[in-house]
């Protein structure tokens, strides 16, 4: 049974790579729920019969905090950031292997068209999806980690701080901040 700490995810990582086995699992603790929240309803539906979501996250935990030599902790978020980069290539990967191996299976009796799955939802949704990206691109590097911590994993602002360093106060303020800021371009565009 792992407990989460408060510890800064730096000094976990050095505590991992000395060996440290509960740091990793400090890590995994930390991480896994963040992580399973970002990629919910990111692997299409048609991919998902062999591996689900919490899967794909568990692999991507495992793989990266066992190869972690080359990975360079730059500060607050950076971790973080870099999982997301990792799980997404594992779905990107999950995705292509989908795909070439088809669809299987019956459809059921009792298939019924619903309107959030229709053509013009899903695309109405990646045209949403792909306006925030655009406008989370134009923001600072520091206020793109803040939103995509509040708006994609759902931190608090006590997550938040641990995460990035600081009091949930600053968080608070950076984040008004912030989601400001990307409020603005999004009106812009």
């Amino acid at each position: 049974m792992s407990t989460l700490t408060d510890e800064p995810t730096l000094t976990l990582l050095q505590r991992l790579r000395a060996g440290d086995a509960a740091a990793r699992e400090n890590l995994v603790a930390r991480y896994l729920p963040r992580l399973t929240r970002w990629a919910h309803g990111r692997l299409p539906s048609g991919s998902r019969d062999l591996s689900d979501t919490q899967d794909l996250v568990q692999i991507t935990l495992v793989r990266v905090l066992s190869q972690l030599q080359g990975f360079e902790h730059q500060g607050g978020g950076s971790l973080l950031g870099y999982l997301q980069q990792a799980l997404l290539n594992v779905m990107r990967n999950e995705m292509r292997r989908s795909r070439r191996r088809g669809e299987h299976g019956e459809l059921p009796e009792n298939l019924t068209a619903d309107e959030d799955d229709s053509p013009l939802a899903q695309a109405a949704g990646r045209e949403r999806v792909q306006r925030y990206e655009r406008a989370l691109a134009q923001l600072t590097r520091r206020e793109q980690e803040l939103v995509v911590m509040r708006v994609e994993l759902g931190l608090d602002n006590a997550e938040m701080a641990i995460e990035l360093g600081g009091t949930p106060d600053a968080v608070r303020m950076a984040l008004r901040r912030a989601t400001a800021r990307l409020v603005e371009v999004l009106s812009d565009g």
